[in-house]
Order: C-alpha cells, then structure tokens, then sequence
C-alpha cells in the first residue's frame, strides 16, 4: 500500500498553548475575585502590578485599593458597582490609580458578579488592565479641545472687552464698563479694581467685588507705597499671584484684610499709553491656582487696549472741563434782584456725553425799572459754539441795557451776529417785564413762545409772532421781529427754556410740549424749586440729550410792591410853558417825598438839563425824578432826548450868557452822567439831601 505524501513529512506541532493567568499578564491585565460573603479581595500578582500594589503588602482589604484611587472618581465606580449588584449584571469603568513613585496612571476594570441558585450575589469576578496607551490619546485629544476652547474663550473675552470699551468717552463710562458684572464674568474674575496715576499717587476710579475696607483705605495711594497698583505702575510689569499669603508677604498693608479677600489668584496689570504709565487694573480669581503662558499674554495684551481707552477718556474729561468752564464763564455769575418779581435760572449740559453747547440765558435791569430776560441757542455742539454765544450775550446785553425797543434788540443782535462771520445762526427769546404792571413785551427770533403758569396752576403756550433766527441775513437787510405784549399776573409765572427741555431722539417735540405743561401744572409755586422739579421731571420723560438753559420768572401774589416814587414829564420844544410846568411838577413830588431841602437845587439842575436837551438836541425831552436810597437819601434827575450827541463841560468865555449849564451841574450834584438809549441818550445827576 502506497503511503500518502503527508505521511512522509514529521508532523507538524504548534506552539504549546499558555495559560490564562500568563496571556493576561503579557498584556498587562490581572484577575480578581471578590468575596461577598467575607469581603475578601483577591488579586492575583499581575493585577496588583497594574495597581502597583506589592504582593506581600495587600491584605485583600477593598479599602487598600481604594486609597491608591483619586477620591473624586471612587463615587463613579461604588455607583456602578452598586448598580451591578443590584441587577445582578456586570459593570465596566475607568479610573486612575497613584503608583508607589507618584504617577498617576489610568486602568481599566470589567466585571461579572456570580450568583447562587436563589440569585443571591456571592462574588465578583472580573479582570483589571493597563489603560494607560489606551487613554493618552484620549486625554490628548481632550487637552486640544481644553485648549481649543480655552483660545475660543480668550477670543470672545477680548472681544467683549473691546466691544465695551468702543463705546465710553469718559473715564467714568470705563470704570463702569470694565466692572459691569457681565464683563467681569467673561474675564473670569470675582473681583477687580481700576486706578489712575493723578499728581504722584494712585486713585480708584472703579471697583467691584472687593471689600469696601480695602478700598476705603488704598483709595489714594502715593505710587511709592508697598501696594500692587502702585508696584506695577512704578515697575511697568505686570505680577501674578496664586497665593493669598504670598499676597501678604509681599504687601504688608494688606496681611490685615487678607481674610475678608475671597480670592486665590491675582493679575496686576500696568496701563501704559504712549510709554507713559497712567495706571493699572488689579483682578481677583477665585479657584485658580496658576496662570497659563496664554492667559498672561491675553491679560497683557487687554491692558494695553484698556490703557489706550482712558487715555482717550482722558483727553477728553480734561478738553471737556476747559470747554464747560469756558461755557460756565460766558453765562452770567449772578442774577439782578428785581424788587417785585422772583427769578431762577438753571443750565444743565447734554446728558449724553456730547460736547458743550450755545445754550444761554440772562437777565438784565432797564433803566426805567423792567427787567429784560433772555433765553438763546447758539448752532452747535463745541467750543466754538460757547465763544459765538457769550459775544452775542454780551452785544445783546448792551442793546437791552441802552434802552432800545425790543424788536430793535433783536435786530441789532441779528446783524451783530452776522458781521461776526462764525457762520452760525442762533435762536433767541427776549422778553421785558415791568414789575409793577406786569406787562410783558414778548420777541423771538425761531425760538419757542414762553410758557405761562397762571395763578389757578394752569399753563399756556403764548401764541406769539417771531421773526428769523439771528444771523440768517445780512446786516443790511431790514429785519422785523414784532412785539407782543402781555400781561402777567400777580401770582403767575412765566418759563422761558430752549428746546433741549422738551426734545429728545425718541420723543417728538409736541409730546415734550405737553409734557411740560402737566410739570408745569403739578410744580411748586417758588421758581427756584420749581425750576428743579422741571428739569427733574422732563429728564425722566426725554432723557435731556441737549443742553438746556431755562429762565423763569413770577410775579408774587402776596406782597406786591407799592407804586415806585416816579416823576416823568414831558418838554416840548415848541411849547415854553411845558418848562414851566415840569418845576412845578417837581416841586409838587419833592415836597410829597420830603425832599424838600434840595428843591431849589433840584430845579435849577434840572432847568439847565432840559434846556441844554431843547437847544442842542433839536427836539423834544422827557424830565423823570425819583428819590432813591444809597450813602443817605438821593434825588435823581434824568433827561432823556433823541439826539447821541454828548454834552462837555466847557468853560464860557467872559460876558458870555450860555456855557455854563454843565459847569454847575458838576458842582451842585455829587455825581452826573451820560447813558445812550436807543437813538438817543439820557443825561443824569444825583442830588444827596442833608440828614
């Protein structure tokens, strides 16, 4: 029988097969069993190698295990375990164990728990295993995703930090951006204080989440003080703390308040712009304990960009508060006091971070006892806006004070501004009260009508005629802004403002029209509280986002002066007689204010005053008379004409019967003057009664 040609070759033998204790130790597992009964682990050699357990030391204690775990995973696996015995399954978890030199490494653990007959847990029999390959690209994959977000939160955390500072101009709006509790969430800190170098010394400007002790007591430091904003300015290096008392070592003053700071790491950060360091910002972290090379360079690179920011703030609180003094100066420092009328003046800047306006008032005293007041609006928003304003105040004040009419006040201040060349134009109102009448003279010139409050709390918008604003057309052009005359009466009051009382960017100007009127009506009756209830209440319905300036003035009802002592009569040129009449009248008045003593002083004086007035001004005077009351009792004499030309004393030649009028003016009266109204003018003296 012929052999097969497999039975001619030796046969073939694999290699010979291990155990399971061998197969799992070359892949660096290890078995386990787990008594229930006795609460006995088992582990055989390999199992306690990947635990980096020594054989000779485990007691087959589960506790002895449990204490090389990291005790924030031991509740994930008791859960499982838990869970397993209770179904009577199995579990499978990941944990990381500490070996004998420190490292950490991570394992793995699958287990089956055996029952008996009557499905009663007996033991636990599983396999434990090296997951240290296994897991490290897996922890590497998740340090790039922790990274990763980490730039992503950088990113959006200097985004945030430049979105709020893009829309401050003041220091103020800095400091409120920078520790409004949202931004201070995207920068991850609790707290953070904000300081400015001012003459050598350190002064928050703003903080949050900082004890009130701390900075009560560092609020202006001088920058060589032992304090972290003064050492970071003074060094220009920023400095990282991760330890509260590395914080007091190297800050003595502060060891005191360490136990009110709820922090663990701090950044102190210069503020540096244009190479000079203007201050520098302080950030509290609670459970950080290091900084990363990114985070420093982030926090670094954010304050310079804050830096940069109040440098600008900077600039501009200093441009705006010489632009406000400048506007404060151009407005007048007091108000006249009008016997028979009450005034308040108020003036409020934009409350939206703009620059200073042309708004003005004034008020001014007329010869003949009225007072003239005045509100106005000159274009603009600038510096340049309160120079145009305070020359036309000023122009406008000596047309008023110079006794022209009203409407030619208006137009003279028209071509005034006009020949200034500014390319501005200016709204104005003007109004001129006689305290005694309450009659009320009312010009404008494109600005609101007045507001009238009357005795009962009603309120009127005074339907009045008015002309172009000023400076709309040449000098040369014949201007007419009519008068209208009202009356005010005793108790009422009337309200003069510009239009940034009543308008706003939300609000049209109607709504603010009647918003003021409902003030004006629920407001007390005293004009200087009720110009505050004004703005108050107007601020809370338009915001006030313009300048406002608001005159008012009110007759009282209670007191209401008595007739002031007033002569005025008439001289006609072509009627002798009125001469005559007028010292007789003279006379009559002085002998009722018991001004007799200086009577024929009186008449004298104002004989030559009204006779000078007939020759040389070409037309007719008014004589007025009036006692009136400073060093002793005084009599005033006026003599108003229509001619400018001003009257000289001059000496007469000898046997000469004219020249010498002014001459004994000089020497009768204590004091004697020229004042231009109008067209005209008005001379004057003053005759002081003995005691």
């Amino acid at each position: 029988m012929r052999r097969s040609p497999r039975s001619d070759r030796p046969a073939h033998r694999g290699p010979s097969p291990v155990t399971a204790d061998v197969a799992l130790a070359l892949n660096g597992m290890g078995s386990f069993v787990w008594d229930l009964a006795s609460g006995l682990l088992r582990y055989d050699e390999a199992a306690l190698d990947v635990l980096g357990i020594d054989p000779a030391e485990f007691d087959g204690d589960p506790h002895t295990v449990s204490e090389r775990m990291l005790p924030q995973e031991l509740p994930a696996l008791r859960g499982q375990i838990d869970r397993a015995l209770a179904e009577r399954t199995g579990y499978s978890c990941y944990f990381r164990v500490r070996r004998p030199d420190g490292t950490l490494r991570w394992t793995h653990t699958q287990a089956h728990v055996v029952c008996d007959e009557e499905q009663r847990p007996l033991r636990v029999i599983g396999i434990v295993r090296d997951a240290s390959q296994e897991l490290r690209a897996v922890d590497r994959t998740q340090e790039l995703r922790q990274a990763k977000d980490e730039r992503r939160r950088q990113a959006g955390m200097v985004r945030d930090v430049t979105d709020a500072l893009a829309r401050t101009v003041t220091v103020e709006d800095v400091a409120q951006a920078l520790t409004a509790p949202r931004l201070l969430g995207r920068l991850g800190a609790g707290g953070i204080v904000l300081g400015l170098v001012e003459n050598a010394r350190v002064r928050l400007v703003g903080s949050r989440g900082v004890p009130d002790e701390i900075v009560h007591d560092v609020h202006v430091a001088p920058l060589g003080e032992a304090l972290p904003l003064s050492e970071a300015i003074r060094t220009r290096r920023p400095t990282f703390l991760t330890d509260r008392s590395e914080l007091g070592r190297r800050y003595p003053r502060l060891r005191r308040y360490l136990p009110q700071v709820d922090a663990d790491a701090f950044a102190y950060l210069p503020l540096i712009a244009h190479d000079t360091p203007i201050g520098a910002l302080g950030l509290a972290f609670r459970g950080k304990h290091r900084f990363t090379h990114d985070e420093r360079t982030v926090l670094s690179a954010l304050s310079g960009a804050i830096a940069q920011s109040l440098q600008r703030a900077l600039l501009y609180d200093h441009e705006h508060e010489v632009a406000t003094g400048l506007q404060t100066a151009m407005l007048p420092g007091h108000l006249p006091r009008v016997p028979g009328l009450d005034l308040a003046v108020r003036y409020r800047p934009a409350g939206t971070g703009q620059d200073i306006g042309g708004d003005w008032y004034d008020a001014v005293p007329l010869p003949d006892g009225r007072v003239a007041t005045v509100v106005g609006d000159v274009q603009g928003h600038d510096v340049r806006a309160a120079a145009v304003m305070g020359q036309l105040r000023i122009a406008l004040r000596a047309y008023a004070a110079e006794g022209h009419p009203p409407s030619s006040v208006m137009a003279r201040a028209s071509a005034f501004l006009t020949e200034l060349d500014t390319d501005r134009f200016a709204t104005c109102l003007l109004v001129t009260l006689d305290p005694l009448t309450g009659i009320a003279e009312v010009v404008r010139a494109g600005h609101l009508e007045p507001l009238v409050r009357h005795p009962d709390g009603g309120g009127t918008w005074l339907a009045t005629p008015g002309g172009l604003p000023l400076g709309l057309v040449p000098p040369t052009a014949r201007l007419s802004y009519p008068a209208t005359e009202v009356t005010l009466a005793p108790g009422a009051a009337m309200v003069l403002c510009t239009d940034g009382l009543i308008e706003s960017r939300t609000t049209d100007i109607d709504h603010g029209r009647r918003q003021l009127l409902t003030a004006l009506h629920s407001g007390p009756l005293r004009p200087e509280p009720l110009a505050d209830h004004l703005l108050r209440t107007m601020a809370a319905h338009t915001g006030l986002d313009d300048d406002v300036a608001l005159l008012l003035v009110r007759r009282p009802r209670e007191g209401r002066p008595a007739t002031r002592p007033h002569l005025a009569t008439r001289i006609s040129a072509g009627n002798p007689e009125s001469l005559h009449k007028a010292r007789q009248e003279l006379r009559t008045a002085l002998r009722r204010w018991s001004l007799e003593s200086v009577a024929d002083t009186a008449e004298l004086l104002a004989s030559e005053l009204a006779t000078n007035a007939l020759l040389h001004a070409g037309g007719n005077a008014t004589l007025t008379a009036a006692p009136v009351r400073h060093a002793g009792r005084s009599l005033r004499l006026e003599v108003t004409d229509t001619s400018p030309v001003t009257p000289h004393r001059r000496a007469a030649p000898e046997g000469s019967t004219s020249g010498r009028g002014m001459l004994l003016v000089e020497e009768l009266a204590q004091a004697w003057g020229v004042e231009p109204r109008g067209t005209g003018k008005c001379v004057w003296c003053e005759i002081t009664a003995a005691p």
